[in-house]
C-alpha cells in the first residue's frame, strides 16, 4: 500500500472501533478540508452512509459558501445532521483575549449539546501537526466533567489498543485523522476528488487555508488556484496553517486554555 492507503486503512479502523465501542457517538463537522476527508471516511468505513449523527456547533458567523456547502452536501451524502446554535459572547470567560473569546463560543455550544444529547463519544477531525497542543492528544482522547482536557493525564496507545471506556459523567474525543499531515489530506482529497469550500483556492492573490469565524479568519498571500498547486505550495513554504486565524496571535496561553476547557 501507498501512503495514502495506509492512512485511509488506520483511519477507518479507528472510525469502527469508535463506533463498535461506544454506546452513543456523534461526527463533529466543521465544515473544513479535515472534517470533509473525515466524512468521506466514514462513508467508505460503513458501505456508503453514515451510521451516526453527524453534527456541527454553529457559531452563526461562519463564511456564506460554508453554509451553502453544509446545505448542499448534508443532503447529498445523506447525513443525519444536528445544528446547535453557540451561546451569546457575553456568555464567555472574559478574560479570554477577543478573537478567543469568540472561538470560545464553540466550546459552550459543544458543552450544551453533549448534555443535550447524551454523547459518550465525538468524533472529530483535529490533525498532531496543525498546532502544537493538538500534537500531545490520543486517538481516544477521555475528556472530564463539562469537556474538560487533562493534558497530563492522556491513556497510553500502544499497538491500537484504544482506551474506550471513559469515567462516569465524561466523553470520549475521538481523533481518525491525528496521525495525517495538511499535504495528506490535500493529497487524500485530489484522489478521492472530495469537494472542497472555493475559499481554499486562490482570488486575487489570497486563499484561506484553514477556515472558521469570517470575523476572526483571514487568508494568507497565496497563487495556488488549484490542489495541485496548493500541494506544490505547501513543500515549500513556511507559512504556519493557522497564521490566518486571529486567536493564534493572540497570547501565548490563549488557544491552551481554550482546549483545556473543552475546544477542538
Amino acid at each position: 500500500m501507498d501512503r495514502l492507503d495506509e492512512l485511509e486503512a488506520q483511519s477507518i479502523f479507528i472510525l469502527r472501533e469508535a463506533f463498535a465501542r461506544m454506546k452513543n457517538i456523534a461526527l463533529l463537522w466543521s465544515l473544513g478540508k479535515d472534517s470533509n476527508v473525515m466524512i468521506w471516511l466514514a462513508r467508505k468505513a460503513f458501505f456508503g452512509r453514515v451510521p451516526f449523527p453527524v453534527m456541527h456547533v454553529d457559531t452563526g458567523k461562519k463564511f456564506a459558501e460554508m453554509y451553502e456547502f453544509r446545505t448542499r452536501y448534508a443532503k447529498e451524502w445523506s447525513l443525519d445532521l444536528i445544528v446547535e446554535d453557540c451561546p451569546p459572547i457575553d456568555s464567555v470567560d472574559p478574560t479570554l483575549p477577543p478573537a478567543a473569546r469568540s472561538a470560545a463560543r464553540k466550546t459552550e455550544g459543544l458543552k450544551s449539546a453533549l448534555v443535550k444529547h447524551g454523547f459518550d463519544g465525538l468524533i472529530t477531525g483535529i490533525r498532531r501537526d496543525e498546532e502544537p497542543t493538538r500534537a500531545k492528544e490520543r486517538v481516544f482522547s477521555p475528556r472530564g466533567a463539562e469537556g474538560l482536557w487533562d493534558v497530563r493525564d492522556q491513556p497510553p496507545e500502544f499497538w491500537n489498543h484504544f482506551n474506550a471506556s471513559p469515567p462516569r459523567g465524561a466523553h470520549l474525543r475521538i481523533h481518525p485523522i491525528l496521525h495525517w499531515t495538511e499535504i495528506d489530506i490535500w493529497a487524500y482529497t485530489r484522489r478521492e476528488s472530495i469537494p472542497i469550500i472555493p475559499l481554499y483556492l486562490s482570488r486575487n492573490g489570497k486563499r484561506y487555508r484553514s477556515l472558521g469565524d469570517a470575523d476572526i479568519t483571514f487568508p494568507v498571500v497565496s497563487d495556488a488556484r488549484s490542489i495541485d498547486e496548493i500541494i506544490e505550495e505547501l513543500h515549500d513554504t513556511k507559512v504556519p496553517e493557522r497564521s490566518g486565524r486571529a486567536m493564534d496571535h493572540e497570547s501565548e496561553d490563549a488557544f491552551e486554555r481554550l482546549r483545556t476547557a473543552g475546544y477542538l
